[in-house]
């Protein structure tokens, strides 16, 4: 029997709750300077090579202030090895020249002001106000894009980023929706995976519009 949508959400945060009470970010950072320079850095980009990267960052730039200093032919080194580094040692000097000018030296903690800054859009805007504040803001990146249109969360309609953002906030308990934004990027980056999801290993199968459709290709499983 298909679950409702209702019933669906309801499965999938039961069993989050219950199997993954503690998700957060897999970037490393201390301060919300740190996490903005870390989520700049991982736009199509892995966590773990961000991760290999941040720490001489910070080493020789520690907060925004000596960031909003450095020149792109000083910074540049430390990103190269980066997707986008061009773009991105622009964004970041843009970025902390901005909050130094214009946000007294401090990050700011809205959608809006976040989104003023060189190199944030409003995925990264929902992170950092997110993880930082626990607002309730989802953030869509292609894992959680794809990940709740796999389940069955938001319908195949939902063809944008703010699409799937207005769909999810809409049915995950505000309390929650922080949190509900690592369970859905760490199913999608280790469970849900793109090309061939690991539906064996899913503990979501019973209510997946996904594994509905394909569940006679795996007749062991339930």
């Amino acid at each position: 029997m298909i679950p409702t949508r209702k019933e669906r959400y309801r499965f999938v945060i039961d069993y989050f709750e219950k199997n993954v009470p503690e998700a957060e970010t897999e970037l490393v950072y201390d301060n919300p300077y740190q996490l903005l320079v870390a989520v700049i850095l991982s736009a199509q980009c892995t966590d773990k090579r961000v991760n290999m990267t941040t720490p001489a960052i910070f080493d020789k730039y520690p907060d925004v202030k000596a960031l909003s200093r450095a020149s792109f032919d000083e910074l540049f080194p430390f990103i190269k090895s980066i997707s986008y580094p061009n773009n991105k040692t622009k964004h970041l000097i843009g970025m902390a020249q901005k909050v130094v000018k214009e946000f007294d030296g401090k990050i700011p903690m809205t959608i809006e002001e976040l989104m003023q800054l060189p190199g944030v859009g409003r995925k990264t805007a929902n992170v950092i106000t997110s993880v930082v504040d626990e607002q309730p803001n989802m953030a869509v990146d292609t894992h959680v894009f794809r990940v709740s249109k796999r389940i069955g969360l938001v319908p195949q309609t939902a063809s944008t980023p703010l699409a799937v953002e207005k769909e999810l906030i809409k049915n995950i308990p505000r309390e929650l929706i922080h949190k509900a934004h690592h369970w859905l990027i760490l199913h999608g980056r280790y469970i849900c995976v793109a090309r061939k999801p690991k539906c064996p290993e899913c503990g979501l199968r019973p209510v997946c519009r996904y594994f509905h459709k394909i569940k006679d290709e795996f007749p062991f499983l339930d």
